[in-house]
């Protein structure tokens, strides 16, 4: 908790726009790149494996890196650690606007992963240090909402930049944002509070075993668009991870100086908030799998007005960010996050019943249901979390809750992109085409527009378009249930009134003054 003198200080506020400045440039990158991948295939010559590492490399490098990155920031700063990953991220953009080859693009992208890891758990775990508990809801929700914006942002804005620039300005538009979220960091966010840096070991077998095992599941996820569940390189990759990750979690549980707290998970605030939290991820990263590609493959849109129309969801984010700092001191976490998730379960249903011949006005109050729900659902729930937290060491438990989101968002996007594929498949009919074009047409609906253009087959294209809707509806069907059963779980295990999250433990914080060093 604060103390009274920060709790009024108007500084807190410029130091929450240093925090969402920094991880709203994470949340632009992790998307942008998406709608540059066929301009990089033609400009650079990279394959669908190159440009399949170029969109991976930048998640395995942000999932591996983050878990061992709340410790080191609960050691040496969060502040001083949240600086490094910012600039890395600026540099890094800096040097993906200027290299001229695949290989190197993957590097960079790798780079820019390593500083996401470093933005994103530190930035959250500062934001008790800044903040009274009755105002840390809305802190939360400020800065859910710049993480949230950034993933539909990234289509438009890179959309934008790619009509007018060449394709090294999606990297080069991160530089200033980086810059200024850096500048902002050193001067407005509080000290590092001085710490013993050698009191404990650093647990290096412990940082391999999550490593590797993460890379593992990872990389076994990334396989599976293009090998299918069953074939022995995933089942292989997903089999190591999962027992090196169990591995690991052994080792926690009886090593002096773990990396991780695993008796976090006895405290039901975190426990049950990081599962809702994930529950939550999995049912928003299945809409946002499936809508921009409806919104651009059937409905015909460009990637800026594909990203353009998925905005009422972030209009339904915005609305709930803003109504639950009101309701959850009145309601409690008990009524508010499964209200939430129900709104976001009867969005994705009402998305389920998208017909062939429905427009985008159907599609607006589903989206902004999903965004009303999200909100309503993630904010209060990444509040519960912190305020399970130790004081002294927060990062930690950011960190293991951003790793666990992140994770699972991987493990559940590989796994609604299979029922998309496998429901588009079972409805497409490719009867009396080319081999060729039958098997383009197969790989997606994208490719199948394409291949109907060049035949002027419009068969095919409406039986694409049908089909894509089929495996949209059980990819959203499953998202609806999903939240479903997370309410129920909410409403059954999770604490009632905010008065019974507070943290046993303060934290003083001191903010430089104007004119003073901020190190």
């Amino acid at each position: 908790m604060t103390t009274p003198a920060l709790a009024r200080s108007p500084r807190r506020w410029w130091a929450l726009v240093a925090l969402t400045l920094s991880v709203l440039i994470t949340g632009l990158d992790g998307t942008i790149i998406n709608v540059a991948l066929p301009t990089l295939a033609r400009e650079l010559g990279a394959d669908s494996a190159q440009l399949q590492w170029i969109g991976g490399g930048y998640l395995l490098a942000l999932s591996v890196t983050m878990l061992p990155i709340g410790l080191l920031g609960d050691r040496y700063g969060h502040k001083r650690l949240l600086s490094s990953g910012t600039a890395l991220f600026g540099v890094a953009s800096v040097a993906g606007a200027l290299v001229g080859s695949t290989g190197a693009v993957i590097a960079v992208r790798a780079a820019l992963g390593v500083g996401a890891a470093m933005i994103m758990p530190l930035s959250m775990a500062i934001m008790p240090r800044i903040f009274a508990p009755e105002e840390l809801p809305k802190a939360i929700a400020t800065w859910t909402a710049a993480t949230a914006v950034g993933l539909p942002a990234g289509p438009v804005v890179g959309g934008w930049l790619l009509d007018h620039f060449w394709w090294g300005s999606i990297f080069l538009f991160n530089v200033p944002v980086a810059a200024l979220a850096l500048v902002a960091c050193l001067w407005l966010l509080p000290r590092d509070p001085a710490r013993d840096r050698a009191r404990t070991p650093f647990d290096a077998l412990g940082t391999v075993l999550s490593a590797v095992g993460i890379t593992s599941l990872v990389y076994g996820t990334i396989l599976v668009p293009r090998q299918g569940w069953g074939s022995p390189p995933v089942l292989t990759t997903l089999v190591a991870g999962a027992a090196l990750l169990a591995l690991f979690v052994r080792r926690q549980r009886g090593h002096a100086h773990p990396l991780v707290d695993l008796g976090l998970f006895a405290d039901r605030r975190f426990r049950w908030g990081t599962l809702i939290a994930v529950f939550v991820n999995f049912a928003v990263m299945g809409v946002l799998f499936v809508v921009p590609q409806y919104l651009e493959a059937v409905l015909g849109n460009d990637a800026f007005g594909t990203g353009l129309r998925v905005l009422p969801l972030i209009g339904g984010l915005m609305t709930a960010a803003a109504l639950s700092e009101a309701l959850l001191p009145r309601l409690g976490f008990r009524v508010v996050i499964p209200v939430g998730l129900a709104v976001l379960a009867t969005g994705a249903l009402l998305g389920a019943r998208t017909g062939s011949g429905d427009g985008y006005g159907s599609a607006v109050v589903w989206l902004g249901l999903c965004g009303l729900g999200f909100g309503l659902a993630v904010v209060p729930s990444t509040s519960l979390v912190m305020s399970s937290l130790p004081a002294d060491s927060p990062g930690a438990g950011t960190s293991l809750l951003e790793t666990v989101q992140q994770v699972g968002g991987v493990l559940g996007v590989a796994g609604l992109g299979s029922l998309l594929s496998a429901g588009y498949l079972a409805r497409l009919t490719v009867t009396g085409l080319p081999a060729p074009a039958a098997e383009a047409a197969r790989d997606s609906v994208s490719a199948a527009d394409t291949v109907a253009g060049q035949l002027h087959a419009p068969g095919l294209l409406a039986s694409a378009h049908g089909a894509f809707i089929h495996g949209m509806t059980l990819v959203l069907l499953v998202c609806g249930l999903i939240s479903l059963l997370a309410a129920a779980f909410a409403a059954v295990r999770l604490p009632g009134r905010t008065k019974d999250t507070e943290p046993a433990r303060e934290m003083a914080v001191q903010l430089p003054e104007p004119g003073e060093s901020p190190a």
